[in-house]
Parts: C-alpha cells; structure tokens; sequence
C-alpha cells in the first residue's frame, strides 16, 4: 500500500516566516504522496482588533460570526493559503491550494451545539470528504494544500478546525494509503509539564490523555489537536503522532520524535 504523509501546521508556524520557510522546504523534500493542511494565525486577530470585531474561543475552538467568517475567509483561504502554495513552488513542491468549497472537496454541516451558538464553524465526518478527488490529485503527483475553510453545499462558507480537516482526511484515505499522520507544532510533543519543555511523552493512551486533561495539566491549545488524533487512530489511522514543526524531516527519517498516539 502506498505511503501517504498528511501534515498538519499551526498558527504560531505561520506567523514566523522564517521558520515557516524553514518548514515548507523540509515538507517539499518528503518523498512520495504527501497533503499538507493549514490553520489560521495571528493575522486574523491582529486585523480583527484592527477592524473591531470582537474574537471568542472555547476550548481552544473559534466562535464565528458573519463579519469573523469573512474575515478568516480571506486570511486562511486568501493570504496564507496561497503564500504557503508559492513558498512550496519555490521548492519545486508542485502544490494546489484548496478551501472545502473547492471541487467540492469537503462539505460541512453548521455546528449544532445544545449550549453554544459556534456561528459558521463547519462540522465534518468522514464522508465529508472527495476522496475519489484528492485520489485523482496525489496520482497525478500534485500536493494538495488545504485551509481551514469548508461549505455546506447550499452556498455558505464555514470556518472548521484545522485539526478536524486533517484527522479527517486522514481517516477518509486510510483504506486508500498507508497514512502517517502528523501534527506539528511548537512544542517537542504532549508535554507531562507544561514548564519542562524536555517532559514530552513519547506515547500517550486515552486513559493517560483523559488523567492530564483532568489533572488540568494540558494547555487548552493542544485539546482539538490530541481529540482528533486519537478519533483519527480509533478510526483506521495507521500512524498518529505530535511532534516538534522543527523535527519533522527527523521524523519522516527515523519515525521517534514527538509523542506517538496508542490505543
């Protein structure tokens, strides 16, 4: 079965375009079928408090109003999505950028929630997903580049967690590819300190996940990212694991950085 590396970056990547250079070209020289996916960054909120529009998040998770989903529209799907897209050509990356909207590549339903109203914040499920699409894309060698924007088929843009969309392609291609899924960010892993930057576990369980989050030991930030990774690796992810956004040609090499998601 054919290898398929989908990685995922965040904000703080973003932001740092010397790192995110960095990064990129490391991603370019990854061998093979490759999809990247790509949340937001501080450019939203920095022209959110330039245009007043009030941001709120829970647990780590953004409320999206109508003037909020215009403004992450353009950001995510506009200005980061197509930087990251040049930057990867610059590497002779042959990548496409993507929102969901596009060829229909992921349908989302407005988040129905009994307590919150999330605005336009997107929901999706494996059968989200084109997969026949993004099949067709990796086999004429291109490198899918996906925002964190989707639609609902009836017209409407939706703002849709990052972590989500690549848990959820992961899952989707899984029985296509030999999937290993990474989250990369600016931590060394899931962290058993968050004062100790070296006490990163190298695997973590449900029940260990669910004992730090308890204890209150797990920053807000990485909750949506090790939910999805353990719903990717209950649903047929063969490969799950967070690591360092530095370590990430280390990890494609020798496959021990960061913390591997268990069972």
């Amino acid at each position: 079965m054919q290898k398929l590396h989908i990685i995922k970056i965040g904000g703080a990547l973003i932001d740092d375009k010397k790192s995110l250079k960095a990064f990129l070209e490391q991603f370019s020289q990854i061998e093979g079928a490759k999809i990247l996916i790509h949340g937001g960054g501080k450019i939203a909120e920095t022209l959110a408090e330039k245009l007043k529009i009030t941001q709120t998040m829970i647990d780590g998770r953004r409320i999206t109003n109508k003037k909020t989903l215009k403004l992450v529209t353009m950001v995510y799907a506009g200005r980061i999505n197509k930087n990251i897209v040049a930057k990867l050509q610059s590497f002779n990356c042959n990548a496409m950028g993507f929102s969901g909207a596009d060829g229909n590549l992921i349908q989302a339903e407005k988040r129905q929630h009994p307590t919150i109203d999330f605005g336009f914040v997107g929901d999706i499920n494996e059968k989200s997903i084109n997969q026949e699409l993004i099949i067709n894309m990796i086999n004429l060698g291109l490198v899918p580049v996906f925002s964190a924007i989707t639609h609902d088929k009836k017209g409407n843009l939706l703002n849709t967690n990052a972590d989500t969309i690549a848990g959820t392609i992961a899952q989707a291609l899984s029985k296509n590819f030999e999937i290993e899924l990474l989250f990369c960010f600016d931590k060394n892993g899931v962290l058993e300190n968050v004062e100790d930057e070296n006490s990163n576990l190298k695997t973590i369980n449900k029940n260990e996940f669910s004992e730090l989050k308890s204890q209150g030991k797990l920053h807000k930030g990485i909750l949506p990212k090790l939910e999805n990774a353990f719903i990717a690796k209950e649903n047929g992810v063969q490969k799950v694991s967070l690591i360092n956004q530095k370590k990430l040609s280390d990890q494609i090499k020798q496959g021990n950085e960061g913390t591997e998601i268990c069972l």
